[in-house]
């Protein structure tokens, strides 16, 4: 199978904001308790946290991490996570059926972000509470005044305030699921009230507006224009929430979801215009992609009821898995004009790239390969990619082309990094890059993802799939040309 790819230095799609490669830690399962924070562990610091998880966390260069949910802050007091550790309750969790111990909070989380070189994206609670609560928590997080809840924070041990930039209304309020689920109309004026006075707090932070829990709820469309009606003029964004799954075991399928996930966001992105339109606003609304990955597998260990740090969610990801991440990843690269924010939900054991064992190690699943290579190296200006190659039909009717593709201009390195997939599931693929504007352009490697078993996956023993670099032939670096396996995820770079 042959294809070819042509971009040009003069048509670009915009420059990515490094937070599309952000994640997402809530206090659910193993991801604090157990995962992150787990102080009788060998490899614990000073502060309890993990290290051996650190260092896997640094190593993705993940820019911000939403936090503490999710389902979780919708029944959440964030007091009852501040001051005296010995003096803090332990609560029931309702959202997850678990016991809250809240012995991390707002300062330990905030010391975690600093020792993983993250930001933190902070959600407040609209669930069982409402704007009140919410701008009390931005004066303690933000301000620097001579004021109750800034003298708080000071009293509890912090000085300087965190100055968090970016904040979530709530969480998926849509859903039935939710602790404190509302209508649209119940949403968007609280959502609006809420925004108003936490700017009014700190003029300077930006907000995420809850948009639909997923594409197939039955108010999805309705209800983002309905909420964004009431809140268009106080919010930067409104968030989008979905997971994949290949339950019926189609590979095919399954890797056409990113073509889905493509189709998402660019109703998401109309429905966002069509309230601009409407307003006769000059403002666009931008989206937070703020949960997205793969979720169906139900493969991980027992959840226990009401404990602290037991295992849910944890799936074990595989190769085919590690391939629908990639491309959901080219997507967002793909569609950065309007997703500036991006959470792969989770980060440490909760559907998850890095798994814990509680009196072991830590280590890297599949998905978390494309991630890394992704975030390192997917930093700069996507380019528009002209792709001619052959197509399939998905499922739901989606034409889907073979090659995935999205083109990195990284000005600073004088390189152009290519994120490619083949859904082949049979054939290799030849791929002829055609490129425009950069002259004396040349592929000077090529890091593939492979596996000939699409369901391999990697344990504490063994990285079964992890990259490999492949040899640079003559002919790659004369004509810019590359082969890529079937079914595999690859990085091709070039230098100008």
């Amino acid at each position: 199978m042959k294809a070819n790819v042509t971009v040009n230095k003069s048509f670009v799609i915009d420059k990515i904001d490094k937070r599309i490669y952000g994640s997402f830690i809530e206090h659910l399962g193993r991801a604090v308790y157990n995962g992150i924070y787990q102080p009788e562990h060998e490899s614990a610091d000073d502060m309890g946290f993990r290290q051996d998880v650190l260092e896997l966390v640094k190593e993705l260069d993940v820019p911000a991490v939403r936090y503490p949910g999710g389902n979780f802050v919708s029944g959440y007091n964030w007091e009852d996570g501040i001051g005296d550790k010995s003096k803090r309750p332990r609560k029931i969790d309702l959202a997850w059926h678990s016991i809250e111990p809240n012995e991390v909070g707002i300062h330990e989380f905030a010391e975690w972000a600093k020792r993983a070189n993250t930001d933190v994206i902070m959600a407040v609670n609209l669930g069982t509470r409402g704007a009140d609560e919410a701008r009390a928590l931005v004066e303690y997080c933000n301000c620097n005044t001579d004021t109750y809840y800034a003298n708080l924070r000071r009293e509890n041990g912090r000085d300087k305030p965190f100055s968090y930039k970016t904040w979530c209304l709530g969480n998926e309020m849509d859903g039935p699921w939710q602790i404190g689920h509302k209508t649209a109309e119940e949403y968007g004026r609280l959502a609006h009230e809420t925004a108003k006075i936490m700017k009014w707090v700190d003029p300077g932070i930006e907000l995420v507006a809850c948009g639909s829990s997923n594409y197939n709820m039955a108010t999805f469309g309705e209800w983002e224009y309905t909420v964004l009606s009431h809140c268009y003029n106080e919010v930067e964004y409104i968030s989008m929430h979905q997971y994949y799954s290949n339950a019926d075991n189609d590979a095919a399928n399954f890797l056409a979801r990113s073509v889905h996930m493509d189709a998402f966001i660019k109703s998401v992105a109309a429905i966002c215009d069509a309230v601009k339109a409407k307003k006769h606003s000059k403002k666009t609304i931008n989206l937070s992609f703020d949960e997205w990955n793969i979720w169906y597998h139900g493969n991980g260990p027992k959840f226990t009821p009401l404990t602290v740090g037991s295992p849910l969610f944890q799936e074990i990801y595989n190769f085919e898995d590690a391939l629908l991440v990639g491309s959901m990843l080219i997507t967002l690269q793909n569609n950065c004009d309007r997703v500036k924010i991006a959470c792969m939900a989770q980060l440490v054991n909760v559907l998850a790239p890095i798994i814990t064992e509680n009196d072991g190690g830590a280590w890297a699943q599949t998905i978390y390969y494309p991630y890394l290579l992704s975030s390192l190296n997917g930093r700069g200006r996507t380019l528009k990619s002209v792709v001619d190659c052959e197509t399939y039909t998905s499922k739901d009717k989606f034409t889907v082309p073979y090659l995935d593709v999205s083109v990195v201009e990284n000005d600073e390195r004088r390189e152009l990094v290519v994120f490619a997939v083949n859904r082949s599931l049979d054939e290799e693929m030849e791929i002829s890059l055609e490129i425009g504007g950069y002259e004396g352009a040349k592929i000077i490697s090529h890091t593939e993802i492979y596996a000939d078993d699409l369901k391999c996956e990697n344990s504490a023993e063994a990285q079964n799939v992890a990259p490999r670099d492949v040899e640079i032939t003559e002919d790659a670096v004369r004509y810019n040309t590359v082969t890529l396996k079937k079914h595999s995820w690859n990085m091709i770079k070039l230098t100008y």
